[in-house]
């Protein structure tokens, strides 16, 4: 992306797909080198000794000789095993999306979504798409989405379907770009016997003869009616639903709200109990709007269902799952554009409904990053965030209470005003409820961006964020992944808004959990392509992880190319996995676990195994996965070959939900994960 990491070379590659060694030095951006050549210096002098004597040109020996050297230096072990090694992959021209979701099935093939994927072509011809990537076999297949998920929300339900709530129903037109006015039209149903459906397309005249037409299906309810002694009281039932002009230009513009206005086609009696209360309705920008439509994506049948809609249309929501399986949908933009004002539902995986839980209405920006705790209904907002919302309004993190609905706020969090597309996630097992908020930028298209690391630990009596390590560079955008060592891979993003200036940053960093307050910040290997608007990151069964999408706004440096959506994938592969030897292995397994429970793992390593993790298959999106984390599990080796486990007893610690098992050995090499289940 921004012009960077578009060098490509054939290479050796699964079926269909073709594998770019790499990293490869990127490409340098306005005439600064990047962070990759700070290590080089000795190398750059070499090259440029050399230049001279052989008496070439200076710039391009310079750049051949280092690029050479740098080369053989990230492909040799020795770095490999310190910094480890990242690999750019090229699907198939007919296989590519715009991936915006990702997310890792009990089957160990990664779902990405791209529905339209921010292309408005696509949602007007309903070319909407995911693909299913199958990293150990790197056979891919694009299966079509039957709504547009752009946007939505999304994470795996206990049984192991991966739930996608929410999408795009209608896409942003900007100020200047509205050529009919449009807005919110309030539609009341005075009747307690009878529903009313308002049809795409419906007309609303107002007292003075202006028509607006509703853009998508709605349907009132009937009024409430309540007896009383000397009769009955009816209550209206209401239903806002968005509507344009039918004349173009200022003709069509309303601004007086409250106006009443008549249904056409409506006969006298029906007109007297179903009309509309317009809002204003202007040529002013109008936002993105959500859908209510949820479906589940079936890893084994590989087929998408639709499931309940949701009671509130969301365009940016976070769907943060419970530990009882249960799963909370938050925020998002409604059908009209609106942030929505706290309304909050949960999702049954049972009985496949969502129900709307009225006692919790608290007000966050879209796609806020909310997290089960340890404490029994106590979630954790860390602040960080990823879109629309006033700047003075849901910006503060703080302990969210579901039974009085209080959110109690923390503080101690540097630059609290640079949380929108930061990231955050636990650091280390989940018992030692530790989290850490990694960089972030001011709102909206603001360039500020800070570089800052800070941590809470959520169990501590007065629990607030303290100062830890500090990034080289500021950073939006980063993509937080766990490892099963229990390291965290910090990777990508860029110092401007959706890379704006060709601000990517090919930075990668593991912070390991040791070493005070945020952990300790190591080097990795530098990831050739960039990754920010639009870019996720998860784990892989067998430690690696798989990095895909990007949506800058511009493709130079002086913001005059549109951005192209980077449709490469690119595989980090840590150093845990260069430190020779055989990895341990994981022979029979149980493929359910139950909480208080001990069961018995057989593997070779017993005896050398140090850590084993429980680590739930994860989705992200936005910058946001607020369904990832590790579980610590206790174990200790009964023969040569055997493990015996004992498993957390808490529901809050070991959740309902779908992890991988892996065992970690005495130098801190994973196996590879085997699939479980906990009910």
């Amino acid at each position: 992306m921004g012009g960077a990491g578009r060098g490509r070379q054939r290479g050796p590659g699964a079926p269909g797909a073709r594998l770019i060694p790499g990293p490869h030095t990127p490409a340098p951006r306005g005439g600064v080198v990047l962070r990759a050549s700070r290590r080089l210096r000795p190398l750059a002098l070499t090259a440029i000794a050399l230049a001279v004597l052989l008496g070439v040109n200076l710039p391009p020996a310079v750049a051949y000789v280092q690029d050479w050297q740098y080369q053989r230096l990230i492909n040799s072990l020795d770095y490999q095993r310190q910094f480890g090694k990242w690999d750019v992959l090229e699907l198939p021209v007919d296989q590519r999306v715009n991936a915006i979701h990702s997310a890792l099935l009990p089957s160990g093939k990664i779902m990405l979504i791209a529905g339209s994927g921010n292309k408005e072509d696509m949602f007007a011809t309903k070319a909407l798409k995911s693909l299913l990537y199958d990293p150990a076999t790197g056979a891919s297949k694009v299966i079509p989405v039957p709504d547009d998920m752009f946007c939505a929300g999304q994470t795996l339900l206990p049984d192991g379907r991966l739930l996608v709530a929410g999408g795009t129903a209608r896409y942003e037109k900007l100020d200047g770009a509205v050529t009919f006015a449009g807005g919110a039209m309030r539609v009341k149903n005075e009747n307690p016997d009878v529903g009313r459906d308002i049809p795409a397309g419906t007309e609303f005249v107002s007292p003075e003869g202006k028509a607006y037409r509703t853009i998508r299906p709605n349907v009132v309810p009937p009024a409430t009616k309540v007896a009383t002694r000397t009769g009955a009281t009816v209550t209206a039932a209401e239903e806002r639903v968005f509507v344009e002009a039918v004349a173009p230009g200022p003709q069509g513009i309303t601004a007086q709200p409250g106006l009443q206005y008549a249904i056409t086609g409506l006969d006298a009696a029906a007109g007297k109990d179903v009309y509309g209360l317009g809002e204003a309705l202007t040529l002013d920008k109008q936002n993105y709007q959500g859908t209510e439509a949820a479906y589940t994506f079936d890893p084994v049948a590989e087929t998408w269902s639709r499931v309940d809609d949701m009671d509130f249309a969301r365009w940016y929501p976070t769907l943060t799952p419970l530990p009882n399986g249960e799963v909370l949908a938050l925020s998002g933009l409604d059908n009209i554009g609106n942030v929505l004002n706290g309304e909050t539902e949960h999702f049954d995986p049972r009985t496949n409904r969502f129900v709307e839980d009225k006692q919790l209405t608290q007000y966050f920006p879209t796609y806020p990053a909310v997290f089960a705790t340890e404490q029994p209904n106590r979630l954790f907002y860390s602040g960080t965030n990823s879109g629309y919302g006033p700047a003075e309004a849901g910006r503060l993190p703080g302990f969210w209470d579901l039974g009085t609905n209080v959110l109690t706020p923390v503080g101690g969090l540097r630059d609290p005003n640079l949380l929108e597309t930061a990231g955050s996630a636990w650091l280390g097992p989940v018992q030692d409820q530790r989290m850490v908020v990694v960089g972030g930028g001011g709102i909206g298209e603001s360039p500020l961006t800070t570089a800052r690391i800070d941590e809470i630990d959520l169990d501590s009596p007065d629990p607030a964020f303290r100062p830890g390590p500090v990034l080289p560079d500021p950073v939006r955008y980063p993509n937080l992944t766990t490892l099963p060592d229990d390291s965290m891979l910090i990777s990508h993003g860029s110092r401007d808004y959706r890379g704006k200036g060709s601000s990517d940053v090919l930075d990668a960093h593991l912070l390991r959990p040791e070493g005070g307050p945020g952990g300790t910040l190591v080097e990795a290997a530098d990831p050739v392509v960039g990754r920010n608007y639009h870019g996720q990151a998860v784990l892989l069964p067998d430690g690696r992880v798989l990095t895909a999408g990007s949506d800058p706004l511009f493709d130079d440096e002086r913001n005059t190319i549109p951005g192209t959506f980077e449709q490469r994938l690119e595989i980090y592969t840590p150093p845990y996995l260069f430190q020779g030897g055989k990895r341990p292995e994981i022979t029979a397994a149980p493929d359910v676990m139950r909480r208080g429970t001990t069961v018995e793992v057989q593997t070779p390593d017993a005896e050398r195994i140090q850590k084993v993790r429980l680590m739930r298959l994860m989705s992200s999106t936005h910058v946001t996965a607020v369904d990832q984390f590790s579980i610590a599990v206790d174990a200790r080796a009964t023969g040569p070959d055997t493990l015996e486990l004992a498993l957390p007893a808490e529901i809050e610690t070991m959740q309902v939900g779908n992890y991988m098992l892996v065992l970690v050995d005495d130098r801190g090499v994973p196996s590879v994960g085997s699939m479980v289940r906990v009910p």
